[in-house]
């Protein structure tokens, strides 16, 4: 496997198929990991995603206060983590990225812990709307780097079809139900 480069105008595909995402953030010396299921992509140029961070959510005041944030796909692979760390604060549980096998990794020049494990990664300086923050929970990142696992995303798209179920992306449902990415359909271009 190799981690590869997104253009930055194609980063929008890392997330249109709707997966379940990890949102990961630091401040000082403080990482966290969270999962969260409302992410999608916003606008081709300058590449923007959005995501709902609940109030509740340690995560979200390391992004308040960092201004930043990461956005990856995990994989079938990683569901009990996805669960994991999706369930547990670290304000009360300090020590689950150890307990729960989260791995992190950094990217040369860049201070936001990404995930290990992941096939895309989406590192993202926050656009603070203060108004969508408060009343709706609902964040804007601009995209400023984007990487893809080379085994399930070339050429700026996804090769769901060729690799292993492990590889494939989950869709969370509700109590601990996923569903991971099935089978592609290709149709002619309309007029």
């Amino acid at each position: 496997m190799a981690i590869q480069s997104v253009p930055l105008e194609k980063a929008y595909r890392l997330l249109n198929h709707g997966p379940t995402v990890l949102v990961s953030a630091k401040h000082q010396s403080t990482e966290n990991v969270m999962a969260a299921s409302w992410a999608c992509a916003l606008e081709f140029s300058p590449a923007k995603v959005t995501v709902v961070l609940d109030k509740m959510a340690f995560t979200r005041s390391l992004v308040e206060q960092s201004g930043w944030f990461a956005l990856q796909v995990p994989v079938a692979q990683q569901a009990q983590m996805v669960v994991d760390v999706g369930s547990e604060s670290l304000k009360d549980h300090p020590n689950k990225l150890n307990e729960f096998g989260v791995r992190l990794f950094y990217q040369d020049g860049f201070q936001t812990p990404l995930v290990d494990g992941c096939v895309a990664w989406l590192l993202c300086k926050l656009i603070p709307e203060p108004h969508n923050q408060e009343t709706h929970d609902l964040f804007i990142g601009e995209v400023v780097s984007a990487w893809a696992d080379d085994r399930v995303f070339k050429d700026g798209h996804w090769q769901f079809d060729n690799v292993p179920i492990e590889l494939k992306t989950l869709h969370y449902i509700a109590g601990g139900q996923f569903y991971v990415i099935g089978q592609g359909l290709k149709v002619n271009k309309g007029p």
